[in-house]
């Protein structure tokens, strides 16, 4: 079944918190385990023994057939952790989320998990693994309830042992049965989404089940009780030759593009010809060999009626940036990060471009960063390009805003014109090196009037801007429209 007709079955459905929806995480949520990030960790820290990782290695190909099965796994994963404390595997399941796991979620269930809020239904991760392990992605995708196997912990301390019966098979299905009765969920209108045989029993428990790239398995029983199929593009994983041919072609096209900017420069003696002219081919060149096409859907007007403004976008991918300069062209500066510097190539182009480098951790210092650019888009009539969240989400869920951009934009009297990316992190997710070919959507949104902002009232601003920005994500055209 197409992702839209599954959206639209969500809409279907009665509003309220007694619907709930319950999604299964390992291999559904996210491609593949996030057990693996836990055990390349200890690989590398060289913290697991010839044993344990001989018996891994046999269950990962053999897989889980039994309740008995993941016990002795769940038992065998457990003990490398007795001893932790509980805040330190917070952390550190909270640290791999961000830099590993998060990059193998499946964009199309984050859609759905997205459609059950606009519903208001009571959204559910039920999973088998551990807490340290779903947590942070509960938080991301505002779960109301985490479904999991706990461990038990002693004064604070992890005792390698589970507190209570695993959440595999039978043990999830009574889990989400539970948390039904003790809430007043309505299970026959609820939904549940999964991938692995295991589950059948779980799925059961609802009336509208989903199998979300099944296994063999789960595909045949799907197949025989005619459950909808969603086919998620999996995420992670080694990049194939050809992203990795497109990605060298990325940097070639912007290393051409270097080249016919200096000789520009040169010949009219402008640095900033120079930087517009590597911006806009760069990004033209770089994109197009790597097959990204960036579609502007509507607001195209704004990107060059409202000059010089302080245009401000949503960050989820490093070719944000890219995109921006591509849809601006010329006539701009940034800011960003103090580590940007060091990137190969793009540092020393944007240090060209004047871009003002913040230290994130030192406000004294980022508030003095921050000067220059005022003065180019005051003084000079440069537009400037700036990302409010700060640094790239983990998810699609939109970060808080700084509001760094806002008091730009009031001293130098410009308006804010929002630039909303949809979908860069399909392309090149956080974490990875190489660029997958795609279409990337955009919406340049009305310029802001700036005017009335007065320093006391840029808490209203950010929130009102922000607000614009969540919106526009989720009444993206073409999309299902959601029920009023």
């Amino acid at each position: 079944m197409k992702l839209d007709e599954l959206v639209s079955r969500v809409y279907a459905a009665p509003r309220g918190p007694k619907v709930a929806a319950y999604f299964d995480y390992d291999g559904t949520v996210i491609s593949g385990y996030s057990a693996m990030a836990f055990y390349n960790r200890r690989l590398r820290e060289r913290d697991i023994g010839l044993t344990e990782l001989a018996r891994m290695t046999w269950t990962s190909v053999r897989g889980v057939r039994s309740e008995r099965e993941f016990a002795e796994l769940l038992d065998l994963s457990l003990a490398a952790y007795r001893g932790k404390t509980h805040d330190e595997l917070m952390a550190l399941g909270q640290s791999l989320f961000k830099h590993e796991i998060a990059a193998a979620l499946h964009t199309e269930v984050w859609r759905l998990i997205e459609a059950h809020h606009q519903m208001g239904h009571t959204v559910v991760l039920a999973s088998s693994a551990t807490r340290f392990q779903v947590e942070p992605m509960a938080v991301d995708m505002r779960a109301e309830h985490v479904l999991c196997t706990e461990l038990e912990v002693a004064d604070g301390v992890v005792t390698g042992r589970p507190a209570g019966p695993p959440l595999w098979g039978l043990g999830k299905a009574r889990a989400v049965r539970a948390l039904a009765a003790e809430h007043d969920l309505d299970l026959s209108a609820s939904f549940g989404y999964s991938n692995g045989e295991e589950d059948v029993v779980f799925l059961e428990t609802v009336g509208h089940p989903v199998a979300v790239s099944p296994a063999p398995g789960l595909a045949a029983e799907a197949a025989r009780r005619g459950w909808p199929v969603l086919r998620c593009v999996p995420r992670g994983g080694l990049p194939g030759p050809v992203e990795v041919l497109r990605t060298v072609g990325f940097y070639g096209g912007f290393a051409a593009a270097v080249g016919a900017g200096i000789g520009v420069g040169l010949l009219r003696r402008s640095r900033r010809d120079m930087v517009d002219v590597t911006a806009a081919l760069g990004a033209d060149l770089g994109l197009g060999l790597a097959g990204v096409d960036v579609r502007v859907l509507g607001g195209a007007e704004h990107l060059v009626g409202a000059r010089p403004c302080v245009f401000v976008f949503n960050h989820q991918s490093k070719l944000d940036p890219i995109i921006a300069m591509k849809l601006v062209r010329g006539g701009f500066t940034g800011v960003a990060k103090k580590e940007a510097k060091n990137i190969p190539g793009f540092g020393q182009l944007f240090q060209l471009a004047d871009v003002a480098f913040v230290d994130r951790g030192n406000t004294a210092q980022a508030r003095k960063a921050l000067e220059p650019a005022v003065a180019k888009v005051r003084d000079q009539g440069i537009s400037l390009i700036i990302a409010p969240e700060g640094t790239r989400s983990a998810t699609p869920r939109l970060g808080p805003f700084k509001k760094g951009a806002f008091h730009i934009a009031m001293q130098a009297g410009a308006p804010m014109v929002p630039i909303v990316i949809r979908n860069a992190g399909e392309v090149m997710w956080r974490g990875a090196q190489v660029i997958r070919p795609g279409t990337v959507e955009v919406l340049v949104l009305p310029p802001v009037d700036t005017a009335a902002w007065r320093p006391e009232t840029v808490t209203e601003h950010v929130a009102e801007v922000r607000g614009m920005f969540t919106h526009t994500l989720a009444h993206w055209p073409g999309e299902p429209p959601i029920p009023d």
